[in-house]
């Protein structure tokens, strides 16, 4: 199963590859970066959700609704890359089972529930920011009925499957709600002040519409300078400083608890033959969260965040840049 969703993602990222040349426009490029390391920084932040058990952001609703969907299965994917090489936190061999799970699912999912909603709804900033928190919700028991699905196939361990789906759902609708409120609170900052800049708000505002003879038709627009683009420079750096501040201060007292899988896990027996090994960047400066050598757990852990976002920043800038190139020499017809 490990292999099997290796290939499914790595087949994910090479389609999102061709697909994020479509969104990765002037505006967006500059932001996908920034969208990769905020989600870095709060899935730092684990909140608590029940007795005992606590959640944290996964993100594929935030980055689809922000900066497309093609380019939000990227962003996941860079996240999950650092935290794997860079922090010893998720196994290696479990990267394609992680990105399938966390990166795809949500994102399509989310993408698509987001999509059906924006017909129905007002199109309104108000109706953008609901059918954001509802695509996040669902997006979270999704990824857990996955896993689940996985875990059917290739799990080691004799456990009822209803079970486990039962417990997954049960924990993973509590901590999807933790998600809606996080994304819907972004998305509409965001729109608040730059709606041009998100992606799942174009066309937010609907044409004027006057009555001719009994009927609605599409006024002319209004002849007027063409409008210098706005730079999106801002918003860049109030996203870079709220990062740094979440991954570096506020993440210090994220809760200890279990995660919901990890708490499912133990609940349910389904790591019952689990082994202790150890990870293969164990030895990495920043494994744990912690820089080796700080012996303060507060300063190790916010600079370990620290750099954390600036890694991710700069892995997936510049990772976005080249494929906004890419599009740039194929519109031009130029080569790269």
């Amino acid at each position: 199963m490990s292999a099997a969703a290796g290939v499914a993602a790595a087949a994910a990222v090479a389609v999102s590859l061709r697909g994020a040349r479509k969104e990765l426009d002037e505006k967006v490029a500059p932001l996908a970066g920034l969208v990769a390391a905020f989600v870095f920084a709060v899935q730092m932040l684990n909140f608590p959700v029940a007795a005992g058990t606590s959640g944290h952001l996964l993100g594929g609703a935030l980055a689809a609704v922000l900066v497309g969907p093609w380019t939000g299965v990227l962003c996941i994917a860079v996240v999950l890359l650092m935290q794997g090489v860079l922090f010893a936190d998720g196994g290696l061999t479990a990267l394609g089972v992680n990105i399938t799970v966390m990166g795809v699912v949500t994102v399509v999912v989310a993408h698509l529930l987001f999509r059906g909603l924006r017909l129905v709804l007002p199109r309104t900033r108000g109706g953008v920011t609901a059918a954001t928190f509802v695509a996040a919700l669902v997006s979270v028991p999704a990824s857990a009925a996955a896993f689940t699905l996985i875990y059917a196939v290739g799990g080691t361990t004799d456990v009822p499957i209803g079970k486990v789906l039962t417990a997954m759902l049960g924990v993973h609708v509590l901590i999807g709600v933790g998600e809606a409120v996080i994304t819907a609170l972004t998305v509409g900052a965001v729109l608040a002040v730059r709606p041009d800049l998100v992606h799942g708000a174009r066309g937010l505002t609907a044409p004027l519409k006057l009555r001719v003879d009994g009927e609605l038709v599409d006024a002319a627009p209004a002849e007027t300078p063409a409008a210098v683009p706005k730079s999106p420079k801002k918003v860049w750096i109030g996203g870079v400083v709220t990062a740094l501040v979440l991954a570096g201060v506020v993440s210090f007292y994220a809760s200890a608890s279990p995660d919901g899988l990890e708490k499912v896990a133990a609940d349910q027996g389904i790591d019952a033959k689990a082994e202790e090994y150890e990870h293969a960047t164990a030895d990495s400066p920043l494994a744990d969260y912690g820089v080796r050598g700080v012996d303060s757990a507060r300063l190790s852990g916010g600079l370990a965040g620290v750099i954390g976002v600036g890694v991710t920043l700069a892995v997936g800038t510049g990772a976005f840049w080249a494929v906004r190139r890419r599009r740039a020499a194929a519109e031009t017809g130029a080569r790269v």
